[in-house]
């Protein structure tokens, strides 16, 4: 299953309904990038309001070393002729739509990465800044990487490769643990009624999402809608 599509052409986000037999709660999973066009933001936030509760991905506490992190997709937005956004809640998070934030902590987040070989850690923090600056010289086109595609499984060599990178374990197995714990305590206390559970994480994190939810609770994809998430000029 695709969860981002990269073409020549743009890149599509999958938003993916996920439904139990017998329960009639949904899980309705955003994948998001942290830089995209205005538009793909809009109508992510047109489409949480249809929604009874989110629960949205943010590292909570302010770390220098996780702010070092972020200047990797910080860098972009800030040429305006690039004509792209970077993910903010005030973007996103409709009034009125109930939020939770089952994220680790900074402390947490840097712990995690703190256990990778010191020169992996060193090096990443390093190389931020650097892929941040390369990404506004590109501007949008830097998007139409095959490496950006996301997938359930992965499809090729490199792609098996990519998902078992020990800097993406690192970034992703805790903080999807706790998510999936999240949507556990969601389903046993409201999987009776008949709600929509907007999940708005990066997509990296989806295919873990989408594989605990159907493991640990049987929840299935049911459909999917393609959001575009931006087309270089």
């Amino acid at each position: 299953m695709q969860i981002i599509e990269v073409t020549g052409y743009a890149v599509r986000s999958a938003v993916i309904t996920m439904r139990r037999r017998g329960t009639p709660l949904e899980f309705v999973i955003f994948p998001m990038l942290h830089v995209a066009s205005p538009s793909f933001y809009s109508q992510v936030r047109t489409r949480l309001r249809e929604c009874d509760l989110v629960v949205v991905e943010g590292i909570r506490g302010k770390s220098v070393r996780v702010s070092a992190l972020t200047l990797a997709y910080r860098f972009a937005p800030r040429r305006r002729r690039n004509g792209l956004q970077e993910q903010r809640e005030e973007l996103l998070l409709p009034e009125g739509v109930p939020v939770i934030n089952p994220d680790v902590t900074a402390e947490e987040a840097i712990a995690d990465l703190k256990a990778l070989p010191r020169w992996t850690y060193l090096l990443l923090m390093v190389a931020a800044p650097v892929m941040g600056l390369v990404f506004a010289l590109r501007g949008p086109r830097a998007f139409l990487d095959e490496d950006l595609v996301v997938e359930d499984l992965p499809s090729t060599l490199r792609a098996e490769l990519l998902a078992d990178d020990p800097v993406g374990h690192a970034m992703t197995h805790r903080r999807d643990r706790r998510l999936l714990d999240a949507l556990g305590e969601i389903h046993t206390e409201r999987g009776g009624e008949p709600i929509r559970v907007a999940v708005v994480y990066g997509a990296g994190h989806v295919p873990g999402i989408v594989s605990g939810l159907g493991d640990r609770y049987g929840y299935r994809p049911y459909e999917a809608e393609w959001l575009t998430v931006l087309v270089p000029a």
